[in-house]
């Protein structure tokens, strides 16, 4: 991580079963957006990729990566981990054919904002989307976060280790997972990556 990018992981118990859990993803892209307009001082450009991605202009500015311990019953710890880039982006060449081209924010929007004024409009963000969150569930989350979604309404291709699946992204149901509109049906796919 280049020295003036952001990454940052926020690590706490939470309460209930693991796939309720998992769907914080939304809430911790929710967030990302929200702080990313927020020190930007626009909107324009932004928008969310399924599952865990922030889009600006097309490229990647940030991503989220959960991991957890514990299972079964429940999730004991969640990690959320964060990357935004600030201030500059690997190269086209170090990321596979297909994937989206990596941004920063810096050079893409004029805004310079360091890794510790950017955790105060995420921290402020996480903790107001969480509350919505743990208060009236994913419901409202996944409204908010479909209207700022990448490719709604266009195809896209999931790929799921050596399956792909193309279609026209239709939504993303009340279990999180992508639905898209196939050749063979309707498909909800839990995990996957998401090419354009």
């Amino acid at each position: 991580m280049p020295r003036g990018n952001f990454a940052a992981t926020l690590v706490f118990r939470p309460v209930g079963a693991p796939a309720h859990v998992a769907l914080r993803s939304f809430v911790a892209s929710l967030a990302l957006y929200d702080a990313l307009v927020s020190v930007t001082g626009r909107s324009s450009g932004f928008s969310l990729k399924w599952p865990n991605d922030v889009l600006l202009n097309g490229g990647k500015v940030a991503g989220i990566l959960l991991e957890s311990v514990g299972a079964g019953s429940g999730v004991r710890n969640l990690a959320i981990g964060i990357g935004v880039n600030l201030i500059a982006a690997p190269g086209p060449e170090d990321v596979e054919a297909g994937a989206c081209i990596p941004v920063d924010l810096a050079s893409t929007t004029g805004a310079l904002v360091t890794p510790e004024e950017f955790l105060e409009h995420l921290a402020s963000a996480y903790a107001r989307l969480e509350d919505q969150f743990t208060t009236y569930g994913f419901a409202p989350i996944r409204t908010a976060w479909l209207k700022r979604a990448a490719r709604l309404g266009q195809v896209v291709t999931a790929r799921t280790g050596t399956t792909e699946i193309t279609g026209t992204f239709q939504t993303v149901d009340d279990t999180g997972a992508l639905v898209l509109n196939t050749a063979h049906g309707t498909q909800a796919i839990a995990a996957a990556d998401v090419y354009f």
